[in-house]
C-alpha cells in the first residue's frame, strides 16, 4: 500500500543507484520485463503499475501530478538514497513531473518516446476512437500492430494486449481526457539533472522531431538519441539497445 492505495511493484536485483521503471499507457510493470533480465545482475530495479493499471487501484483524478505523487510516496517508502527514472511515453511525462520537483535523490532520467510537456499531439479522432474502444481486444491489436515497426513475437504480443485490455476505465479515461491534454511546460526549467530521450526511428505516435522540438529543446539538460528500426514500444521491440542506453547513464 502506498498511500492508501494498494500498488503492484516489480522489484529485482541490488545496487545503487536503483532504477525506477515508468511504462506507457496501456502498460504495466511487466512492459519492462525483458529490460529488467538484462540489468537486475548489477541494477536495483524496481518496476510499478501505475495507478489504475496492471494490477494497481486506480486513484481519484490520475492526473500527471497525481501519478507523480503516487510514485514520489512509493520511493520514500521504500528510501531509495539514489535513483534513476526511467519513463517510457505516459510514464516519461510523470517522470518529468517529478523531476520538476528537484528531488534530492534523483540522479537522471532516461525517457523513451516520452509524451511530452505540453499536450500530447493527437487527433481528435484518435483520442475518440481510443476511449470508445477502450477494454477492446480487437481495437487494442489493431493499436500495437499500428505503432510496432515489426510484428511482435506471438509470446510478447499477447502480454501487450493484455496489459492493454487490462486497464481501468477510469485510468484509461483520465489519460486520455486530461493527463494526455496537460500543459507542464512551465515547470520544465527546474529540470536540474542529466536528460536522456531515446526515440524510435519509426515511432508513428511520437517522432524524434517532435521530441526534439517539444521536449529536448525545453531542457536545459537533454540530449536525443535515436535506435532505427523501432516504433513507439521501445522496450518490447529492442530491449538490449535500450538496457545500454540505460547503462550508459549509471
Amino acid at each position: 500500500m502506498v498511500n492508501g492505495t494498494k500498488l503492484n511493484v516489480l522489484e529485482q536485483g541490488e545496487g545503487n543507484p536503483a532504477l525506477v521503471f515508468l511504462h506507457y499507457f496501456g502498460g504495466s510493470a511487466n512492459s519492462w520485463t525483458e529490460v529488467i533480465a538484462q540489468l537486475r545482475h548489477e541494477c536495483h530495479c524496481i518496476a510499478l503499475d501505475l495507478p489504475g493499471f496492471g494490477e494497481s487501484e486506480p486513484i481519484a483524478g490520475n492526473t500527471v501530478k497525481d501519478m507523480a505523487t503516487c510514485v514520489l510516496a512509493l520511493v520514500e517508502q521504500l528510501q531509495l538514497k539514489q535513483y534513476i527514472l526511467v519513463g517510457h511515453s505516459m510514464g516519461g511525462k510523470v517522470a518529468l513531473a517529478i523531476a520538476a520537483t528537484q528531488i534530492a535523490q534523483l540522479k537522471s532520467l532516461v525517457l523513451l518516446a516520452p509524451s511530452p510537456p505540453t499536450p500530447e499531439p493527437m487527433e481528435d479522432a484518435e483520442r475518440s476512437h481510443l476511449l470508445q474502444t477502450g477494454g477492446d481486444r480487437a481495437a487494442a491489436e489493431q493499436t500495437v500492430r499500428k505503432i510496432t515497426a515489426h510484428s511482435l513475437p506471438d509470446r510478447l504480443f499477447n502480454r501487450v494486449i493484455q496489459d492493454n485490455i487490462h486497464s481501468s476505465p477510469a485510468a484509461w479515461r483520465a489519460w486520455l481526457e486530461c493527463g494526455s491534454r496537460e500543459d507542464i511546460s512551465a515547470q520544465m526549467s527546474r529540470i536540474a539533472v542529466p536528460v536522456l530521450i531515446v526515440a524510435g526511428a519509426e515511432d508513428p505516435v511520437m517522432s524524434k522531431d517532435m521530441l526534439q522540438q517539444e521536449v529536448v529543446d525545453r531542457l536545459a539538460t537533454a540530449r536525443l538519441v535515436v535506435v532505427s528500426q523501432v516504433g513507439h514500444l521501445l522496450p518490447i521491440e529492442n530491449p538490449q539497445a535500450v538496457s545500454e542506453l540505460i547503462q550508459l547513464t549509471i
